[in-house]
């Protein structure tokens, strides 16, 4: 599991370090590691020696990071040179750096535009401005810099720790931003690196050891990832004698004459997600549909029989549709069953949901939940505002609801009503089409009603994450945004790489699934 910390808590794991003087010897190291990896970069476009980069400097020690990285980089062969954006950046540092050969240049009113200019047109840039400490975003010359230089693209972008104007736990932008293609992270991920809209400028996120990561492991992440190993483990696998009542029933009530397709996709992805089986209530006229793609479904329009699970709410329209609905919730609740609640379910939740109920809302939805809360209601909450801080608000409704909630997204957010956070982000940007979230819904469906009894036992898979029962709802829906997030990527990758409709990402469930399953079994014990 990939841990993610909060700014703060990653400084106090480095102060006793700096309490016994250490300070210097967690940024020669932080420096190193950052000079191998802008290296490494380098190489990959041409040949190390007489490539330039520049570092922009600012004065803290994030600063200092990055001029000791340029001096070694300077002693490998590369042209440097260092933008220093305050009076006083850190002075062994700068020292360092001019020793080893680099020139320097500072950033003064009127010359922020000719400076991006020199360098955009360098091989490399290291954004060395803002640290974790900072608050807020870029200002004056600092921020003229690098706007223009974002307009400019230049070739190679590594940030120093994060992107100067992320802030580091909550991954909220402050414009501008530059847009990194690496990021290198010292001691531990970063939260902010983990949640739009700060994943989005973050590029590839390469973390180095500086020596305080023991003393993170006893520290709550304030995010988590689930990795390909601990997806694979958890994934249900039918035994020798398995047959369909024990391989999981789910209930579906979704689709409507005008929105026939979410009932269509629902069924079909809780089908090829590994369901025993589907039983789909609603309008006749959308039942044929739903059994022309999936035969093996049951239509039972009045009481469906017993389930396991329950996904209400995809494309639902209209009264009938909407009481069957409230009939299905309702019944779950009596009997203490996990449900998905999506789309036009949202707004029939009792007062107080269980854990085991799983909300899917994208951010505009959120948005309309939240209002209706009371403890939020005579807030105006937008969806710009859940965009801009999804992790706030994600915890917030399940807080509030007493719900995992599961706020979809580029990065994809689950959060429990115990404020454990999980982000999956494995899918591609081809997958905001419509139907995509029906076809998440279906899988989530499938996997609740696969594991709805495993999931609670003390020595099951889910059990070995290391998470209380009611922090493993959340990590199961993770787990169904994986598996649609990498079925999606793996579509895209077919049509060389283009876009992609639901139904693509549909079948490509089941090999997304065979895979996972597959390595998990050539590398048990």
């Amino acid at each position: 599991m990939i841990s993610a910390f909060t700014g703060q808590q990653i400084r106090d794991a480095e102060q006793p370090y700096l309490d016994a003087g250490g300070g210097a010897v967690l940024m020669q190291r932080a420096a190193y590691g950052l000079a191998q990896a802008v290296a490494r970069e380098v190489r990959t476009r041409r040949r190390l020696a007489g490539a330039s980069v520049t570092v922009l400097a600012g004065k803290g020690n994030n600063g200092g990071d990055g001029l000791f990285a340029a001096a070694l980089l300077a002693r490998q062969g590369m042209r440097t040179t260092a933008v220093l954006a305050a009076a006083e950046v850190h002075p062994e540092a700068l020292a360092a750096f001019k020793a080893a050969g680099g020139r320097t240049l500072y950033l003064e009113p009127g010359n922020a535009e000719e400076l991006a200019v020199v360098c955009a047109g360098n091989d490399v840039i290291i954004d060395a401005l803002l640290g974790t400490g900072a608050r807020g975003g870029l200002r004056g010359t600092s921020a003229e810099l690098i706007a223009s230089l974002q307009e400019l693209r230049p070739a190679l972008v590594v940030a120093c720790d994060l992107p100067s104007g992320l802030d580091a736990t909550t991954g909220e932008v402050h414009w501008p931003v530059l847009d990194a293609d690496v990021t290198v992270t010292f001691g531990g991920v970063k939260a902010g690196l983990m949640t739009d809209p700060g994943e989005g400028c973050s590029g590839r996120v390469q973390v180095v050891d500086i020596g305080i990561e023991e003393l993170l492991e006893s520290t709550r992440p304030e995010l988590r990832r689930l990795t390909s190993a601990e997806i694979s483990a958890v994934l249900p696998r039918p035994g020798r004698r398995a047959h369909k009542y024990t391989r999981g029933v789910l209930g579906v009530v979704a689709g409507s004459v005008r929105f026939a397709g979410a009932a269509v996709l629902g069924v079909h992805a809780a089908a090829l997600a590994g369901a025993g089986m589907v039983r789909y209530a609603g309008p006749q006229a959308v039942a044929q549909l739903v059994l022309a793609k999936t035969p093996e479904a049951l239509w039972e329009p009045e009481k469906p029989g017993r389930v396991q699970a329950w996904l209400l709410g995809s494309g639902v329209d209209g009264e009938e549709q909407l009481e069957r609905a409230r009939s299905a919730a309702a019944t779950a609740l009596a009997a203490d069953l996990p449900v998905v609640v999506d789309a036009g379910a949202l707004s029939l939740l009792p007062d107080h949901c269980p854990a085991h109920w799983i909300l899917t809302p994208h951010a505009g939805e959120l948005a309309t939940l939240l209002e209706s809360l009371p403890s939020t209601g005579e807030m105006a909450v937008t969806r710009e505002d859940v965009e801009s801080r999804p992790l706030h608000w994600v915890r917030q409704a399940a807080q509030q609801t007493g719900a995992t909630v599961l706020l979809k997204g580029a990065t994809t957010l689950v959060a429990s009503p115990s404020g454990v956070v999980f982000s999956q982000s494995e899918g591609t940007a081809w997958m905001a089409t419509a139907g995509s979230g029906d076809v998440l819904a279906g899988i989530l469906g499938a996997l609740l009603a696969q594991s709805a009894e495993s999931i609670k036992d003390d020595d099951g898979a889910y059990a070995g994450l290391g998470l209380d029962v009611e922090d493993r709802w959340a990590a199961l829906a993770a787990v169904a945004a994986s598996l649609h997030g990498r079925a999606g990527s793996q579509a895209s990758e077919e049509f060389n790489g283009g876009p992609l409709t639901a139904s693509a990402i549909m079948s490509a469930i089941p090999r997304v699934i065979g895979s996972l399953s597959a390595e998990y079994d050539r590398t048990r014990p």
